[in-house]
């Protein structure tokens, strides 16, 4: 989802970047919010450097942390004041609105941020939060909605603020938290400006007029959209609320030539066979990001998108803006394509030793730029960044071709008996069968094999051909030509839903509480 940086450009902060596009853009329209209005790229620089002023006439001040809690229809708002923030050399700590009120006083305190910045209708969170950072003195931040902090402040200010430079903090953007609680991942000015490029002619996606997306504020997807606003060619264009019908009007007319979204999303799409009622012939490009998409939902957007390329990108808040891309190939359908835009990749064993293709292990990335790291977790950030790699949590291997696979999240492989099974292997065999609109597979306990596996499915919606029915049974003899045994599922539970975090990826910890007091018997799982 980025681009490269046009060789010989400059090394800028992200609020140089704006004024040189406002400077040589004043009028373009940097971004639009479905029924909410638009910015243009002098109006972001103007407002942007209100806000600043009146930031630091209530005490912000470089290296201060300031919160912004915005929901998406508040996006313009939002990036209004991320971009004021930085200009007062303070770093901006992006927060949805999709989050519990629970964790958002969890990243405030954690960050000990001096302010929150809100959007229309939001309260800050009130209760008790958690313990500032070592060494600093917990104060209770005060809250404002931008409207309320640039009402006072003229656009002609004539304040100029700190000097910012490249390598200080930016941003601190909080991990989704599946498996525990969200770690604060900080990123410089030079890491988020990289690839950005200041020459017109270069700018990316220049095929297409707008730039669609539905990720929400907050995410490491998100952020990377609200780059995108400030340096590609296209307008950014989003709605004030994602539904999927919302989203194909949105494609049928603005006729955007680049889409972003989610697996999610994209089921969501193709379950309501919108893209039979709507012209999508607009789109050329077509990413997914969040999480890998599997095989057969790829299929599946290749052929309701035929004037798209299908394209995957991994990467993760980590390791950006290292990622792999990978255009949808059907002899390689579960690849996750190779390093690009100047990043590296390698698979490694326990003690970090590079394995041979072929072999799984560890998957690590190396940034092409300056690495970011957890905030204020020096023992975490040792674990996870070496010497410019980062460590992406993840199992896989490379082929001959240099293509990443992925095998699973490290925390979600399950041992069954002397196997270790692919949760991943096991969703992508679910989403081939006819019924099954999305699936989640998970670890459960066993008295003597120690795990099997469980299965939560969504079925899709009626009306479809009969098939394969979606009893225990029933998906335990269609998966058997495709799986080994011991790769089953001895638990099968249809949802109408997935428990998912705001980046849209599923929260598996909390899918065995589903199936409420089941036991697996010694006599099962054999």
């Amino acid at each position: 989802m980025t681009g490269t940086r046009t060789r010989g450009t400059p090394a800028l902060t992200v609020p140089e970047l704006l004024r040189l596009r406002a400077g040589q853009e004043p009028d373009g329209v940097a971004m639009i919010v479905e029924g909410q209005g638009e910015l243009t790229f002098a109006e972001w620089d103007r407002r942007s450097a209100a806000l600043a002023a009146a930031l630091a006439d209530r005490g912000v001040a470089p290296g201060d942390r300031v919160a912004l809690h915005f929901g998406s229809r508040d996006w313009i708002d939002f990036a209004v004041a991320f971009f004021g923030v930085l200009r007062t050399g303070a770093v901006a700590v992006p927060m949805s609105d999709r989050l519990a009120p629970a964790e958002l006083r969890y990243m405030i305190g954690h960050c000990a941020a001096s302010a929150v910045l809100l959007g229309r209708d939001l309260a800050a969170p009130t209760g008790p939060g958690s313990a500032s950072m070592p060494g600093e003195r917990a104060v209770e931040p005060w809250t404002a909605t931008p409207a309320e902090l640039e009402a006072g402040f003229a656009a002609e200010t004539a304040w100029e603020g700190p000097q910012v430079r490249p390598g200080d903090l930016a941003q601190i953007l909080y991990t989704s938290g599946t498996t525990g609680r969200p770690k604060g991942v900080g990123a410089s000015h030079a890491n988020l400006a990289y690839g950005c490029v200041t020459q017109p002619k270069h700018r990316r996606f220049a095929h297409s007029r707008h730039l669609l997306h539905a990720f929400p504020i907050g995410t490491n997807a998100g952020q990377t959209m609200l780059i995108n606003a400030l340096d590609a060619r296209p307008t950014v264009l989003t709605p004030a609320r994602f539904t999927p019908g919302r989203f194909a009007r949105l494609i049928e007319t603005y006729r955007p030539g680049t889409v972003f979204l989610v697996p999610s999303m994209a089921i969501e799409l193709l379950d309501a066979g919108l893209h039979e009622r709507h012209d999508m012939s607009s789109v050329v490009l077509l990413g997914s990001a969040a999480a890998a998409l599997p095989p057969a939902l790829s299929e599946r957007l290749a052929t309701a998108f035929p004037n798209a390329t299908v394209t995957n990108y991994y990467t993760s808040t980590e390791a950006a803006p290292a990622q792999t891309i990978m255009i949808y190939d059907r002899t390689r359908p579960a690849a996750l394509g190779r390093p690009a835009f100047g990043g590296s990749l390698r698979i490694t064993d326990e003690e970090g030793n590079p394995l041979p293709p072929g072999e799984t292990g560890e998957v690590w990335m190396r940034s092409p730029t300056a690495t970011r790291s957890y905030y204020g977790d020096a023992e975490a950030s040792a674990r996870s960044f070496r010497d410019g790699w980062v460590r992406m949590g993840d199992v896989g291997y490379v082929d001959a071709d240099g293509y990443l696979y992925l095998v699973d999240r490290e925390s979600d492989v399950v041992k069954t008996g002397a196997f270790k099974v692919s949760t991943l292997q096991v969703e992508a065999a679910l989403h081939e069968h006819p019924g099954v609109a999305e699936a989640a597979v998970f670890g459960l306990p066993h008295p003597v094999l120690g795990s099997v596996l469980g299965a939560a499915i969504v079925p899709r919606s009626p009306g479809l051909p009969e098939g394969p029915g979606l009893s225990e049974s029933e998906v335990r003899a269609f998966l058997m030509d495709r799986l080994a045994w011991h790769e089953l599922p001895e638990r099968v539970l249809v949802v109408d839903s997935l428990p998912r975090n705001q980046s849209g990826k599923v929260i598996k910890k909390e899918l065995p509480a589903l199936l409420g007091d089941s036991v697996i018997s010694t006599t099962e799982g054999k």
